[in-house]
């Protein structure tokens, strides 16, 4: 089982942590990871994009002008995709773009995420992630303290203090157990955890 430090929110350290490798320590699977993420992208778009072909294009049922003679090339409608307001050619229509990925590819994605957050020494364990008040000022001189900048911070239980507090930093986002994601663990730089998230997601994905 690998080791890491344990940190309060004044950026001292306070303990140790052992991680169990079936889940901070497996073979990272850097395919299924990419997966995860264009799944996740995927999944989000909106796929209403749309655009008329020739046939949808209102106008241009006449020919233009006659086949031969004329010293132009020959036209059979002002709707033809090279003609100025006519259609597109492969026009993008609306469409579903979001597959599916199984619960093992899943588990193994974020596990491997999670595994290379370790790896990288950016898994930092703090005891507590707690708030008095919702203050943001006060939030981002923790994560100073805890020489974090970009951040996903994991909580195992809703704190409104914390979560607003952190809601006008740009850089950072939380996130409770059971929401965490590989394109959100990937996009930030840091994950910013608490002991009990840790033990609960041990839990769940061992």
């Amino acid at each position: 089982m690998s080791k890491v430090s344990v940190y309060n929110m004044e950026g001292n350290q306070v303990g140790d942590i052992e991680l169990n490798d079936a889940v901070f320590g497996v073979d990272v699977n850097e395919h299924l990871v990419h997966m995860a993420v264009v799944n996740q992208l995927a999944n989000n778009r909106q796929g209403t994009q749309s655009a008329k072909t020739r046939s949808e294009v209102r106008g241009g049922g006449r020919k233009p002008w006659r086949q031969k003679g004329t010293g132009h090339a020959r036209q059979g409608s002002t709707r033809s995709p090279q003609w100025t307001g006519g259609g597109v050619v492969f026009a993008p229509k609306p469409r579903d773009y979001s597959f599916s990925m199984n619960k093992k590819e899943k588990r193994a994605a974020l596990k491997s995420a999670l595994t290379s957050r370790v790896q990288e020494n950016k898994f930092i364990v703090v005891d507590a992630i707690t708030m008095d008040e919702i203050k943001t000022k006060k939030f981002a001189e923790s994560l100073d303290k805890l020489k974090v900048a970009k951040a996903l911070v994991v909580l195992n239980e809703k704190n409104e203090n914390v979560i607003n507090s952190a809601k006008n930093i740009p850089t950072v986002k939380t996130a409770l157990t059971n929401t965490i994601n590989v394109y959100d663990i990937m996009k930030y730089d840091t994950v910013v955890i608490d002991k009990a998230a840790v033990a609960t997601i041990e839990e769940v994905y061992a």
